[in-house]
């Protein structure tokens, strides 16, 4: 049987996520397989893998929504602004009250500005931010504009000298956590850092869901692996979908566009946009644009 959807993998500490494609092709022996976002190392967490012909869905699972757990620590900041980098501030006797931690924290849900931390993959001029923060450079960065969508405090100890803050946010695609802790930071009136990071899901693929490499390789094994992978069309399901009766199924593999009546126009809007097609049979045929205007579907991705 050839494999083929998203696998939800469990990415390990000290892995990047090329690391955990390069180990994945190997347990598999499928070369066609790519990641969805990419995680630093020392963060664990989900990374759904795409297998085979999914590896179409890429761009669009990496749009959706990411979950993450973080704890934040106050009193301390870092050059990498995790507690991987080299200190360069610290306060050993932090005051706060909850009230002005819960205020700080509600000010940042919407969309905020950030700028991106030196030790990241942005590129400029053509060279990676941490490429030249590794050679002792620091530049002025552009802000880019990103969305909090939720920002729920799990957790706090405000009685250490150093505070932490134990939190999960659900953001655009984008946002940098590390960025966000020292944000957090600077309204409360002090040195922050992110002390962990673990994502726990991308759009609706969930922790629970996810395997580890010693699991992928037993169910490889067993030859069961293909049931705990997830349908290409299930990962991208916030996307409409439309019905096709079966002359516009085959016409739609033939990559032909397609009229649709009155009614289905109708259900679907005026509006200009993306779905995900299906045969009168329950069969996923691929993304299809859609153009009000003309009431038509045009072709973006087919599945023969």
């Amino acid at each position: 049987m050839t494999l083929e959807g998203i696998l939800p993998v469990w990415k390990p500490e000290g892995f990047t996520s090329h690391d955990v494609v390069a180990k994945v092709r190997r347990i598999l022996g499928i070369k066609r397989i790519g990641h969805t976002g990419t995680l630093d190392p020392q963060v664990t967490g989900v990374l759904p893998l795409c297998v085979g012909r999914a590896t179409r869905m890429v761009e669009y699972i990496q749009e959706l929504p990411k979950q993450y757990e973080a704890v934040l620590r106050i009193g301390l900041s870092t050059d990498t602004e995790d507690m991987t980098g080299t200190v360069l501030a610290e306060v050993g006797d932090v005051s706060l009250t909850e009230a002005q931690v819960r205020k700080a924290l509600a000010s940042f849900i919407g969309e905020i500005e950030q700028v991106p931390p030196m030790f990241s993959a942005v590129k400029v001029d053509g060279k990676r931010l941490y490429e030249l923060a590794r050679e002792g450079k620091e530049i002025e960065r552009k802000s880019r504009k990103v969305t909090i969508h939720e920002l729920d405090i799990l957790d706090m100890n405000l009685e250490a000298p150093q505070p932490e803050i134990h939190f999960c946010v659900t953001c655009s695609k984008g946002t940098y956590i590390r960025t966000l802790c020292v944000d957090i930071g600077k309204a409360l009136g002090y040195p922050a850092v992110m002390k962990s990071l673990i994502r726990t899901s991308t759009g609706n693929l969930r922790k629970e869901q996810c395997l580890t490499f010693e699991q992928i390789e037993q169910l490889k094994q067993d030859g069961t692996l293909q049931a705990h992978m997830i349908p290409m069309d299930q990962a991208i399901s916030h996307i409409p979908a439309v019905r096709l009766d079966s002359v516009e199924a085959v016409h739609a593999l033939q990559g032909k566009r397609l009229k649709l009546d009155a009614q289905r126009a109708e259900q679907i809007g005026a509006a200009d946009a993306l779905l995900r097609a299906y045969s009168a049979d329950d069969k996923f045929l691929g993304l299809f644009e859609w153009n009000g205007a003309s009431r038509s579907l045009s072709p973006a991705k087919v599945f023969l």
